[in-house]
């Protein structure tokens, strides 16, 4: 069956999200704990008090530690609905990297690691990262990982160097992928760890300057001098991280489509009301042919990015897993949205590429979109694999 039908309830709580954003987090927009790096942990946790007093805070969590265990789908309409600031999802705790954090510590984590780690997220007292990417290459391609962990039997000790490491300053929850050299113990291979971010050895180089500010404390560079971490230390099995990683990257993908797509309605808006103002040539721009058309292809890309979007998560909710088709959505919806900002920008012209609006910070935050959680290229090479050998 085929029901594009939103539920009564769920519709209510979209438009309550929005109006808690449009009310509540949009003012915030222009605090000077903006910045270039992205919100100050200080405005994070203003923001997450604000949400937690609307029981907004973490909705997407499993019920059993105190979220509503939104499906997928429930998940989309909700976040589009966020997404409409990009601090929307920093104050609702589902923001990037945490919301794909949480998720992969309530598949792979055990009771410890559950208590010990990710309840403090969920209540929104703790940050988190996923320290996977490196200088070498490591990233897109994880096969090139080249931070090594040995085991003696007891502890494991880790180095190497990693960056683009998403909100690593003050996060206090540290999931870290090395591979893990052969010993008679473990498998070997890449394995993922989870600590606490004052590990002694844990070394945050520096924070890099990058164009997007919609992360907290922005992304860095670390390294791992001899990190010593028990054996309790280990997430899930040894030599699975690979795997554990996709299990977290095809509804990570979604939900980055998801909140990018509040985004882009917003902008979306923004061009359409300047559209309707903006006089040139004796009548509103809207009414000249060229910018009326640039608003029709964001409104027919909206559309088609939000279905994509939904058989994705239609499918999950159905216990498929839905590699191939998130891969489609992630590479589809990054492609489309950005293109949604840039038409936005050209319909406001000269206004588009000043702080008039939040129009050129949205364009400028979702052009890393195309490329975190995997580039477009890499995954129309999956596509184009699975297109080709099934």
């Amino acid at each position: 069956m085929i029901d594009f039908a939103i539920p009564a309830a769920l519709a209510a709580e979209r438009d309550r999200v929005r109006q808690f954003v449009v009310d509540s987090i949009v003012p915030y927009e222009r605090d000077p704990r903006m910045t270039a790096h992205g919100p100050t942990d200080d405005l994070r946790q203003e923001l997450i008090e604000l949400a937690r007093a609307q029981q907004l805070l973490t909705v997407q969590a499993p019920e059993s530690l105190g979220g509503r265990g939104l499906t997928h789908l429930e998940q989309a309409v909700i976040f589009e609905a966020a997404g409409w600031s990009t601090l929307g999802p920093i104050a609702m705790n589902c923001a990037a990297p945490d919301e794909g954090n949480m998720f992969l510590l309530s598949k792979v984590a055990d009771p410890d690691q559950v208590q010990r780690f990710l309840a403090p997220m969920v209540s929104g007292h703790r940050r988190s990262v996923f320290a996977m990417t490196e200088p070498g290459g490591a990233g897109s391609d994880p096969s090139q990982l080249a931070t090594e962990a040995t085991f003696d039997g007891d502890s494991f000790r880790v180095n190497g160097r990693k960056w683009l490491i998403t909100g690593a300053k003050g996060a206090k929850t540290w999931i870290v992928m090395a591979r893990l050299a052969a010993n008679p113990h473990l498998p070997e291979g890449p394995t993922l760890f989870v600590t606490d971010g004052d590990q002694p050895g844990i070394v945050i180089e520096r924070t890099m300057n990058t164009m997007d500010r919609n992360y907290v404390a922005g992304h860095a560079v670390v390294r791992f001098d001899d990190v010593v971490l028990p054996r309790s230390a280990l997430l899930g099995s040894a030599g699975r991280a690979l795997r554990y990683a996709q299990l977290r990257l095809a509804p990570a993908r979604l939900t980055h489509c998801m909140r990018w797509l509040g985004a882009a309605e917003r902008v979306q808006r923004i061009a359409i009301e300047h559209a309707r103002t903006r006089t040139a040539f004796g009548k509103p721009i809207g009414e000249h042919e060229g910018v009326s058309f640039m608003l029709a292809d964001n409104e027919i890309a909206l559309h088609q990015c939000r279905l994509t979007i939904w058989h994705a998560c239609w499918l999950l909710d159905n216990g498929e897993h839905a590699r191939h088709e998130s891969s489609m959505a992630k590479s589809f919806v990054s492609e489309e949205l950005f293109k949604v900002a840039d038409r936005c920008v050209q319909v406001l012209g000269g206004i588009g590429v000043s702080d008039e609006t939040v129009v050129e910070m949205i364009f400028r935050d979702m052009r890393a979109f195309r490329i975190y959680d995997g580039p477009t290229e890499v995954h129309k090479y999956a596509i184009g694999r699975k297109v080709l050998h099934g």
